[in-house]
Formats: structure tokens, sequence, C-alpha cells
């Protein structure tokens, strides 16, 4: 096919410009991907109506049939417009028993890839306006975006609030998450004199993948929030209780999983912390202790952790004690990952699967007054956060995870047992 393609596609002068050979690469590209869906759709349709092959009417004919096509339409993608023709079915039994015949592949509405609609939520959240949307996405993704306007981003972030609702009140009867991350995300909102704080709550399911749980609307992430957040969540049939939590040193999340999930464990995130506590140092100091803070959690056992961290107070102590208090008071719950699956470490030291995703967001200019209105945030934040999900890759070790569900102590990374049997093997070596 795609022989044929390339046939009809390409043409004899050999001279041609290399703006000319990737105008002809997208041509070849738009033209295969016409094929193939027109392709896809009709097996969808044949599938269809063989699995009604059997229902007639009185006469014996088949009432399921097909009855021509559709009007073209033409759907934005990355690589320009592609028209496609979608088979039209007609059911030709009485009103009360005919079934309306709608493609998966091709929605009824369907005018625009989600490669174009997951950029929506990022530009919305760093501030550009509806009016300005057409302009915006037309410098990203060229004639691609033509058939975007500004009314089109409303009627999509009317969409996306009904999705978000039915999102929010799903169950989670059927889910256990091992881990949590929690984090709360600030935002300005133009329609609001407080800055927004969304909170945002993600697991990592027993076999080690990682879903958005929650994002709710809180109050500068406080205490009563995260506890609504976490009550909702229990609510909602979530009856297993996490084996950690990791986020920063915000009291209101840790008074509240205290409260609503008791045998929760608590890892205080590592990133919070070092940008903490250097930020109670000199600048000129600053490089040499992150690497003094580096050792301590970069350590291969709890022991040399403490070694470290001890090393880190004796040179501090004396001349910024605000520095080594704040490391100090969190130290148990900083060195608590050394209790779980060394291959684990490096995805429960930090709240990274949230802090990566925001990154870009967190970093907007100065200029950005924000989304006009909280619902549009939170919004927003959902859609940004649906579809970092579907990047994020599984736990290393994810097959350990087993025992952490099973309470299978682990000590500095190394299951217990396995650790008694390397002990006995030395002594009787020895």
């Amino acid at each position: 096919m795609l022989d044929r393609i390339m046939e009809q596609a390409v043409r004899p002068e050999s001279d041609a410009s290399g703006e000319e050979m990737r105008d002809l690469l997208t041509e070849v590209l738009r033209r295969g991907a016409k094929r193939l869906l027109a392709e896809a759709i009709e097996a969808e349709v044949d599938e269809y109506l063989e699995a009604r092959k059997e229902i007639r009417d009185e006469r014996g004919h088949r009432a399921v049939v097909r009855n021509g096509y559709l009007p073209q339409r033409k759907i934005t993608t990355g690589i320009g417009e592609v028209a496609v023709k979608q088979p039209r079915v007609r059911d030709r039994r009485p009103a009360e028993e005919r079934e309306q015949f709608s493609s998966k592949i091709l929605p009824p509405y369907l005018r625009k890839t989600k490669s174009i609609e997951e950029a929506v939520p990022w530009l919305y959240l760093k501030g550009i306006s509806t009016s300005d949307f057409p302009e915006a996405l037309h410098s990203l993704f060229g004639e691609a975006a033509r058939g975007f306007s500004a009314s089109t981003v409303v009627r999509l972030k009317k969409v996306w609030e009904e999705e978000y609702r039915k999102w929010s009140e799903r169950s989670l009867s059927d889910k256990q998450y091992v881990y949590v991350w929690a984090d709360g995300v600030h935002f300005n909102v133009r329609l609001e004199e407080d800055r927004q704080c969304i909170l945002v709550l993600i697991g990592a399911t027993s076999d080690g993948r990682k879903e958005v749980i929650a994002i709710e609307d809180g109050y500068r992430e406080s205490e009563q929030s995260w506890r609504e957040l976490l009550l909702d969540v229990k609510k909602r049939g979530l009856q297993s209780e996490p084996k950690l939590a990791v986020g920063d040193g915000a009291l209101g999340f840790w008074k509240a999983l205290r409260k609503v999930f008791p045998k929760t464990r608590e890892q205080r995130c590592w990133v919070h912390k070092t940008a903490n506590v250097l930020d109670k140092l000199p600048k000129r100091l600053q490089s040499k202790s992150k690497e003094r803070l580096h050792e301590i959690w970069m350590s291969d056992t709890r022991e040399n952790a403490h070694k470290a961290f001890d090393a880190f107070v004796a040179v501090y102590e004396a001349k910024y004690p605000q520095a080594v208090e704040c490391l100090k008071k969190d130290r148990e719950v900083l060195l608590a990952f050394y209790d779980f699956p060394a291959e684990h470490w490096q995805h429960v030291r930090t709240t990274n699967p949230i802090e990566s995703t925001f990154a870009t967001v967190r970093l907007r200019t100065k200029r950005t007054k924000g989304c006009g209105s909280r619902t549009a945030t939170l919004t927003m934040v959902y859609k940004l956060m649906k579809s970092a999900e579907k990047k994020w890759r599984r736990l290393n070790g994810f097959d350990k995870l087993v025992d952490v569900v099973n309470d299978i102590p682990y000590i500095n990374g190394i299951r217990h047992d396995i650790t008694n049997q390397e002990l006995t093997q030395t002594t009787v070596a020895a």
C-alpha cells in the first residue's frame, strides 16, 4: 500500500528543494493516514453488520445493512487535515427495536485529534486567553489548527468540566495503592484575590502503574482541605491504606493523613527538603552543602545515611542553626525509604511524579495573570494530569510490590530473609 501511495505522491523532478521534500513527506503521511483510517472504519462497520446478520425482516431480508456514506468531513491532525468518509448504517427494524450505529474510531463530532487538544490545557494554564487561542495554536501546529476558534475552546472547556465531574465521582472500590504522592500546586486566578491551590494525589497500584487518584480545589494546603480529599477517596471505596505516602513538609497533609490513614508510613520529599535547607544558607555555601545533602539520601544503607547526616550537622550547626534545624526535625521520615525495596527508592524519595508534570507550568512569566476562574483552573489541571498519566512508566522492580503489600520487612532495601541468609553464610564461611 505504501508503495502505491509513494508512486502517486512522488514527482519526477530530482532537484526538489528541502522544503518541497518535507511537503511531499507530509502528503505521503496524510494519504497513508487517510487510507488506514478508511480501512479501519470499513472493518468496524463490517464487524457491526456481521454481528447482526441474523436479524431479518418479514421478507427474510437483512434488517441492518449499509446505506451509502455519510458526508465527507475533515479531521485536523498534527500532519494537516485528513478527509474521511464513513459508511452509513441503516436499521430497518421498528423504532422501538432500532439501534444507532456510532463509530468508536470516529465519533460523530470528532474534528480534532488528541495531539492538538492536549495543547489547550497547557496554553490555558500559561495564561493564554480564549480569544488568543487560534493564533497560539496556529503558531504551534500551522494550518493543522485552522479549525480551532474561540468558540471551539469554550465548548471544549464545558465538555472537560463535565468529564472532570464524572471522573471525580468514580468508584475506587477495586483499587489498591501501595504508594501515594501528594502535593499542592498553586495558580494565579484573575477573578480571585487569593492564589488557588490545587491538591493532587497520585498512587502506584500493586502492579507498579502510577495513576492520578484525586485532584481537588483546596485552601492553602490546609489540614481541612486535605482531610476532605482523603475522606472522599475513602468514601468512594478505597479501603486499603497505602503503605507509604510521599510529600513535602506541609503540615496540613500529614495531620490529615494520620487521621484518615493512620497506618500509612511517611516519607518526606528530598527535593523540597533540600530547597528549604539551602534557602537558609548563604549562596556561596549552597553548592557544597547540596553535595553533602545528596550524600545522605544517596547512601546505600541507613547507617551510612546517619553518618552523612551527622557530618552535615557538625559542619553547619554552629553558624547556621536554622538550616540544620530544618533538616534535623524530619530526620526519621526523610530516611523511611530504607525500609522498602531498593528498586523503589528513586520513586519514593521525592514527589517527582507531580513535580515534573507541573515544572513547565510553574515557570510562567510574571506577565501571566493566570486562568479566569477557579473552576477553569481545576479543569485544566485535570486534563493536564490525565494527559501526562498516559506517558508515566511503571515502577522499577514492580514485582516486589507484592512484598510491600504483604508487609514483608526490608532492611536497607533488601528483603529481610535474604539479609539473614547472607549473614548466616558469612558467619559459616568465617
